[in-house]
């Protein structure tokens, strides 16, 4: 796996104390809305209302404690499962010829039971859809933004690609190029995420 440089690491270190300091400072409400408009008008991948995908972590990722802020960030909601529409991609990971596991449980609140539209139960790579409404769209973003992962075209989490390498992505097989955060969710489609 690829290791985080120093730089990375002393980067990282300085955003957390910066965030904890934010934080523990009292801070105008105001203001706080604004940042979190601004965050969440980003892409499906990133994250708003102060809810930052770890882009410094090596896998395995487990799925976070904090799901109905992350929920929110994806731009989705809290509720019963959806009837309308259900099928089931499945996302494999593969880092430096290494399998990585997508957890159970992603988007799914543990205090109450409420589930988003997109969700994880198995610790298999099943993504499952239930949607209220026929033809919803939904992204690979919206699943890592609830995970709390990073993902770009050129970094999964805290591991990036070499220079000139990109994450491949692959849709039933064919390469996909692009955001990979942006790939359309579909039925029975088998998306892969590789880093060299």
């Amino acid at each position: 796996m690829k290791t985080p440089t120093p730089a990375q690491l002393a980067a990282a270190a300085v955003t957390t104390i910066l965030t904890l300091i934010a934080a523990g400072c009292g801070t105008d409400p105001a203001a706080t809305d604004a940042t979190s408009e601004t965050r969440s008008s980003s892409s499906s991948s990133s994250s708003s209302a102060g809810v930052e995908p770890d882009d410094i972590s090596l896998p395995p990722w487990p799925a976070p404690g904090d799901v109905p802020a992350r929920v929110a960030a994806a731009g989705l909601d809290l509720g019963p499962m959806g009837t309308a529409e259900h099928y089931h991609p499945t996302l494999a990971i593969t880092i430096d010829d290494q399998p990585v596991p997508v957890p159970p449980n992603i988007g799914v609140d543990p205090d109450t039971g409420a589930m988003s539209a997109v969700h994880t139960h198995e610790g298999d790579g099943t993504i499952h859809i239930e949607a209220h409404t026929v033809g919803e769209k939904f992204t690979l973003g919206q699943l890592f933004t609830q995970w709390g992962v990073a993902l770009t075209p050129t970094q999964i989490g805290g591991v990036k690609a070499n220079a000139g390498e990109e994450v491949r992505v692959t849709s039933n097989g064919a390469p996909v190029t692009g955001d990979p955060g942006d790939l359309e969710l579909e039925p029975e489609q088998e998306i892969e995420l590789t880093l060299p």
